[in-house]
């Protein structure tokens, strides 16, 4: 067995052509992007709700210094409010991961198995196998 060839699961399968593996490239590339784009909003559900919790702090420190007036306002409409309409952002996160996230991997894996025999990153290891010098150090197809 070669080293200097992919492994067979960065192979093209026989029978696939250039442009499905172009189209599945595209595919897995806007997935990825989707994959960013959850990223942000798992930051943002994080984000949000410490600064919940530094807003409570702030209640605690107004109180300290004597604001109580301001200390309770911050509390009732602040604290706890839902970021939109019903939601906190947990809520908004399992939306997103139901309804749009995991749909959308699922087609994507759908597409590899029917039209690649579910190999993932062939446009990748196709480019890979164009841009590498073969046969020179820290070039190797595979570990």
């Amino acid at each position: 067995m070669s080293t200097d060839r992919p492994d067979e699961a960065h192979q093209i399968p026989e029978g696939v052509t250039a442009e499905t593996v172009d189209a599945l490239g595209k595919l897995s590339e806007a997935l990825e992007t989707l994959e960013q784009a959850r990223g942000h909003l798992y930051a943002f559900h994080q984000i949000s709700g410490r600064a919940d919790l530094q807003f409570g702090e702030a209640v605690e420190a107004l109180r300290k210094a004597g604001h109580e007036g301001l200390a309770e306002r911050v509390e009732q409409e602040l604290i706890g409010r839902n970021v939109i309409e019903g939601r906190w952002t947990f809520q908004i996160v399992e939306e997103y991961d139901d309804g749009y996230w995991s749909p959308a991997r699922e087609l994507e894996r759908a597409a590899r198995e029917e039209l690649a025999d579910g190999r993932r990153h062939l446009f990748e290891a196709r480019m890979k196998e164009d841009r590498r010098s073969h046969g020179r150090p820290r070039h190797e197809a595979r570990p």
